[in-house]
């Protein structure tokens, strides 16, 4: 139905204010009563093989919703009913901005793709705290937070500790985005002391407080791989939980759009289909860099199920969407739940085979040694008859040589009285008379 009769409408409004009309009719479905739940029974999608635990926090499935969808928490009740295992809401700033002029986002339909320059975009802090303060258990949220665009690079980490303080106790972990805003230049990213000076006391603030907060960072697509290797062996030298992997991009390389409609839209980041392949690149070299042990949250062109697997299958623990969900619609969480649970029972089948499989083998294998013993023993019980009926004949032959090498002894001649008579032993002598054995 999204495909056919609501993706048509909505495309046919600015994307800014079908976004807005997306977010109002989901506040007015939650404030009816069974609004959610009805959300849910329609979208959500349950089943053991879905359920991940990263970083200590427990996702009912790996997909979530990616910054930039719910700047300010407005709707993040509503977006999770539509089946995401979490919501990452923001980038919230410490006060309100209003962004660029608009229009400041753009649709590729031949590309499938999104071009925005917002600027960071939201109400501040204040306004998001009251939105978070809603009634939300059960519920996965994240916090994107970043700088104002009017605060300078040296002062930025007081930015990102105000942020991070007033929110702790209101989001379940925090994705540090240190990409600069949508409308800044090519390249323009921090360095690792740049870095590693926002990222320090959140650490220290962190250390004092009971609850655990994991701390994610998230990383540009246009990075050099060795900015992305220095930032991976970060997780390596800090108390860093993660990386989110990727923001937008600013190349244009190898779109369907005209050249002329892309110099008329001018700059801004791009998602959506264009991006798989560098955040798949990405994910995979921090997670070889990082030897796998830390958790990856992969984002960045996920258009299908295929595209999530392969995110999956470079290293990803956790995916999120946003350029994907606005081409293909609520639908496509669950088509990408339904395919995880179709390739978990798929392996686990696989894995019952071959278990079956070596048992018979086993099984093959003992018969076959058996069957061989019992080969040997019955060979065995042919061959002794054999011996034994060789044996007198051997000793006959044996005896007669004994016989024939002995001297001969004189014997007396019978007297007349015995010489017709039997001839019998002595009472203590043994009858020494043979059977001859018949030939």
């Amino acid at each position: 139905m999204y495909r056919r009769i609501i993706k048509p409408i909505l495309f046919s409004l600015t994307i800014e204010r079908a976004h807005h009309v997306a977010l109002l009719l989901l506040r007015i479905i939650g404030l009816i009563p069974g609004g959610r739940w009805f959300l849910r029974k329609c979208y959500t999608v349950r089943h053991p093989a879905l359920e991940r635990e990263v970083f200590g926090v427990k996702f009912a499935n790996p997909v979530g919703l990616a910054a930039g969808f719910d700047h300010n928490g407005e709707a993040y009740r509503e977006l999770a009913a539509l089946g995401f295992g979490f919501i990452e809401i923001g980038t919230v700033t410490p006060r309100p901005q209003a962004g660029n002029p608009r229009p400041r986002v753009f649709r590729l339909p031949k590309d499938r793709a999104i071009i925005n320059r917002i600027g960071l975009s939201n109400r501040g802090l204040d306004k998001t705290i009251c939105h978070l303060r809603r009634p939300h258990e059960g519920l996965i949220v994240g916090c994107n937070i970043g700088k104002n665009t009017v605060t300078p690079p040296e002062n930025a980490a007081a930015d990102y500790l105000r942020l991070f303080r007033n929110l702790y106790q209101y989001a379940d972990y925090f994705t540090v985005n240190i990409s600069c805003d949508n409308s800044c230049r090519e390249g323009t990213t921090y360095t690792r002391t740049h870095i590693l000076q926002i990222l320090d006391p959140l650490f220290d603030f962190r250390r004092g407080q009971n609850q655990y907060r994991p701390i994610m960072l998230k990383v540009s697509p246009d990075m050099s791989d060795e900015v992305i290797d220095e930032i991976s062996d970060i997780l390596l030298e800090t108390p860093l939980d993660g990386i989110v992997a990727t923001n937008g991009t600013h190349r244009r390389e190898g779109l369907h759009t005209s050249h002329m409609a892309l110099d008329k839209i001018g700059s801004g980041r791009l998602s959506g289909a264009p991006l798989t392949q560098r955040a798949v690149e990405v994910v995979r070299r921090i997670h070889t860099r990082s030897g796998g042990n830390f958790p990856i949250i992969g984002v960045g062109g996920i258009m299908s199920p295929a595209d999530a697997k392969a995110m999956l299958d470079a290293g990803a623990d956790l995916l999120q969407l946003y350029t994907g969900y606005i081409y293909e619609g609520p639908g496509l969480v669950g088509e990408i739940c339904r395919s995880l649970i179709a390739d978990a029972e798929a392996a686990a089948a696989a894995k019952a085979a071959a278990e079956a499989k070596a048992r018979e083998e086993i099984r093959a294998a003992a018969e076959s040694e058996e069957a061989a013993k019992t080969a040997a023993a019955t060979q065995t019980g042919i061959q002794a008859p054999e011996t034994e009926k060789a044996a007198p004949g051997t000793e006959t032959a044996a005896t007669a040589q004994t016989q024939a090498a002995a001297p001969a002894e004189s014997v007396p001649n019978p007297s007349p009285e015995t010489q017709n008579s039997p001839a019998r032993p002595a009472d203590n002598e043994p009858d020494t008379r043979k059977k001859q054995p018949a030939s």
